[in-house]
């Protein structure tokens, strides 16, 4: 007998299942139902490592097409089953965890460049296409998305726009919602339904808006119209190392003032300048700690940084202390893109704001370093997991005049808890994200499962107190969700009043984004 009992009691649903897709892409076997069960949120992969799997889906599906896609959910209409959409799994909110069965839709056969229409500079391309192999095949063609997430190599199309999702250069290019022209998805109903071509935000109505950071509560995105810009084979990068945050900031709100639209803009606070700079992984820690400190420490504290990296993270309020006796020093990376007069221009007017606020001009090199590694985050949560050890990442954002209480409030809050580092990025004219990475240990599974919790709570109530985002760019899932109804206030209700609309039985991707979840089976 299973380990998992699936909720499908009628073999003749997977039979129905099989017709649409075919024998070899429907599958009830355990072990895809267990690999299904779970996307890279680090709440899960505790639960997980002590052996624990909550509720896995009862089938997997990998359709061929957007018709494909509609006739599936149909049948799970039919039988009254949850329908949950999957790219590539790398989400990091529980966005794609079943809450009890029902059909995983995996969208990754969904892979192709519908047309490509220069004339226009639209794309029009399926959901389930891997980011980097878009890029490549654009950069081919002489074209750039412009999108470029840490996780370009596991993260599809449908991924981005399901959670509303941002890539690195996201202050020339803008986030996916600036992107998307138009949606090709598949409603409750199991009907296709396309959206009017238009620019983003001309239309007089539209419910783009409402689509895109949905999470599959609402329909499933199939494919998309996005803008694609003429690929720019030449940039202009470089490092400055700041005295203090306050005035790297300075210096990055002034750039956007000024007009200016660098392809990258990225402030690292004290830590995280060590990393960056060194390259250390997030496993080396307690190593990057120690080298930096050098002959700063000795005796007790520096056996204490010799420990494991468990050991180490158990003490996150010493470990936070003593980050203060790193060299000083905050490392700002900037590229420019465009053609060769914009980039001299920028390059001028960036150089000019820099040097006005004491920065020190380290060159090209820096700016080199990031772009050849700024994938290289996305691989590094293994380890810390298999020490013992756990890491997660919280993206929120606000206006330039409450970023600095913003990063002190949180640091602040997560002091005793976490070892916390953070970077500025994401930046615009109004203000930017600050990106906290925080990484923990406790004496088991059960005990960092509890205290996990706590970090998130302890984070997320400083940055509702400072009135800035929950998130900028993750999306929701179900780690955020508790604290994005807190952030709606009253409008809280018209999410649930939108999915009722979209899907009255609510099927589709169930107990997300703060809406109420239904009993289902067959």
């Amino acid at each position: 007998m299973s380990l998992f009992e699936p909720i499908v009691s009628d073999p003749k649903t997977v039979k129905r299942l099989i017709k649409v897709c075919g024998p070899e892409h429907v599958s009830i076997r355990e072990p895809d139902r267990i690999a299904y069960a779970r996307d890279m949120w680090p709440r899960s992969l505790i639960r997980q490592r002590s052996g624990n799997l909550d509720h896995p889906p009862d089938v997997i599906v990998w359709p061929a097409n957007t018709a494909e896609v509609a006739e599936v959910v149909r049948v799970a209409g039919q039988v009254n089953l949850p329908v949950i959409p999957f790219g590539a799994g790398s989400g990091v909110c529980g966005g794609t965890l079943p809450i009890r069965g029902g059909i995983i839709v995996d969208l990754k056969r969904l892979n192709r460049i519908i047309e490509l229409r220069s004339e226009d500079s639209l794309l029009e391309v399926e959901a389930g296409i891997v980011g980097e192999n878009l890029e490549r095949e654009l950069n081919r063609q002489g074209w750039t998305c412009g999108h470029f997430p840490s996780s370009m190599y596991c993260s599809t199309v449908g991924g981005w726009i399901a959670a509303r999702g941002a890539g690195q250069c996201s202050s020339r290019y803008g986030k996916i919602e600036d992107l998307v022209h138009s949606l090709t998805f598949v409603s409750a109903a199991g009907e296709i339904q396309t959206t009017p071509l238009s620019p983003p935000g001309h239309a007089p109505w539209s419910i783009d808006p409402l689509l895109i950071g949905s999470e599959g509560t609402l329909g499933i995105i199939t494919s998309a119209s996005l803008i694609i810009r003429p690929l720019s084979r030449q940039r202009w990068l470089r490092g400055y190392k700041f005295s203090d945050i306050s005035s790297g900031l300075d210096a990055m709100r002034l750039m956007l003032r000024q007009g200016l639209r660098p392809s990258v803009l990225r402030l690292y606070d004290e830590f995280d300048t060590v990393i960056a700079k060194t390259g250390h992984s997030d496993e080396q820690v307690g190593e990057s700690i120690l080298g930096s400190l050098g002959e700063k420490v000795s005796g007790p504290v520096k056996k204490l940084l010799q420990f494991s990296l468990p050991r180490l993270l158990m003490v996150p309020r010493l470990l936070n202390q003593m980050t203060n006796l790193l060299p000083g020093g905050c490392l700002m990376i900037v590229a420019q893109e465009g053609n060769e007069q914009e980039r001299e221009l920028a390059a001028d007017i960036i150089s000019s704001i820099c040097r006005g606020r004491g920065a020190v001009d380290l060159g090209e090199e820096p700016g080199l370093h990031w772009w050849t590694h700024r994938y290289s985050v996305s691989y590094k949560q293994s380890p810390m997991f298999a020490a013992g050890a756990f890491v997660d990442t919280m993206e929120v954002a606000t206006t330039w005049d409450r970023v600095p209480a913003l990063y002190r409030a949180v640091r602040k809050a997560l002091s005793p808890l976490a070892f916390v580092m953070a970077h500025f990025s994401h930046a615009y004219r109004e203000g930017c994200s600050i990106y906290f990475s925080f990484a923990s240990a406790a004496r088991d599974d059960a005990a960092a499962a509890s205290l996990y919790d706590r970090i998130w709570k302890a984070a997320q109530e400083a940055v509702l107190a400072q009135g800035a985002t929950v998130s900028h760019h993750h999306g929701i899932g179900f780690s955020k969700q508790r604290f994005l109804m807190r952030q709606l206030g009253e409008a809280a209700v018209l999410t649930q009043a939108v999915k009722t609309a979209f899907d009255p039985e609510g099927r589709m991707n169930p107990g997300k984004l703060g809406q109420r979840s239904v009993r289902m089976g067959s």
